[in-house]
């Protein structure tokens, strides 16, 4: 799914050469590019030699540890913030795992402390959202 997630990335994102062409349509279809767009990417992006998949690959990869970056120093809107707030009271673990964006040591401490007692687990889960800042 990664490969499939950065080759996707590669191809749509860092790739203004092979869309400055023609022109792409915005998805009509809930916000999901449709089949032809996706397939015509993709057969450009097979069309570049490996040097240059590689390369894109590495550009994209690159974008996404940017972005990663960016939403830890505290970049995101602070409607999410209040909506990891509401799910930390209801689901203690999950708050902390959409926080932290992977499973690491504070998800397993969050569902430790929410399996043996729901309170620990509420104040441990808001105090990673709330106190990172």
């Amino acid at each position: 799914m990664r490969k499939f997630l950065c080759v996707w990335m590669a191809a749509l994102v860092l790739a203004p050469a092979v869309f400055a062409a023609e022109i792409v349509p915005a998805p009509v279809n809930g916000g999901k590019p449709d089949s032809t767009t996706v397939a015509n990417a993709m057969t450009e992006f097979k069309s570049l030699s490996r040097h240059e998949r590689k390369s894109r690959i590495k550009e994209a990869k690159k974008e996404i540890k940017a972005f990663k970056a960016a939403r830890k120093a505290g970049k995101e809107a602070s409607t999410n913030t209040l909506l990891l707030v509401i799910l930390a009271i209801l689901l203690p673990p999950l708050a902390v795992y959409l926080h932290e964006g992977e499973i690491n040591n504070r998800f397993w401490i969050s569902l430790l402390l929410t399996l043996l007692f729901w309170l620990p687990g509420i104040i441990y889960a808001l105090i990673i959202i709330l106190g990172d800042k």
